[in-house]
């Protein structure tokens, strides 16, 4: 019945972009699609930018935790001689401050003084993680979205 259900959802879409900021810019700037599926803070950025009263915001009870990955990639920060102030954006990222400037830019975060003070931002929404549904991403990959997986195999009808 899932598989039936996200075929016949996927068969309702007119572009499937690569991404949550090519999906805004097909569906606000070339005006194609009826309904925007992507991130929360783009949402909320569209809003921002287009005015609240122009796009509906529908939020689900229950969505998927996705965070943007962070890393400081050593070799090429040593490479570069960046090593160290790689590793301090990185670190302040996750201070008070990097967490206020990250939840501006309407980005949940962790830090539960922003996470207070941003409240009214972020709807209540039960949050599942990859890991704890899908076994963690490199399983999630393989099964769903590597060649030949239920990704595929929907979008073909098979």
């Amino acid at each position: 019945k899932a598989r039936e259900f996200v075929g016949d959802f996927l068969g309702n879409v007119a572009v499937f972009d690569t991404g949550g900021r090519g999906a805004t810019t097909t569906f606000i700037e070339r005006g194609i699609g009826d309904v925007l599926i992507t991130f929360e803070a783009e949402v909320e950025n569209i809003r921002a930018e287009y005015g609240e009263d122009e796009y509906e915001r529908v939020v689900p009870s229950m969505s998927l935790l996705a965070e943007f990955p962070v890393a400081v990639v050593d070799k090429v920060a040593q490479e570069r001689g960046t090593e160290e102030i790689s590793k301090a954006y990185l670190e302040f990222l996750y201070t008070k401050q990097g967490q206020e400037i990250v939840a501006s830019f309407n980005n949940r975060v962790h830090n539960p003084e922003v996470k207070a003070e941003y409240a009214d931002k972020f709807p209540d929404v039960k949050l599942i993680t990859v890991e704890d549904v899908f076994g963690g991403w490199e399983a999630a990959n393989e099964t769903h979205f590597a060649d030949g997986g239920v990704l595929d195999q929907i979008q073909s009808g098979r």
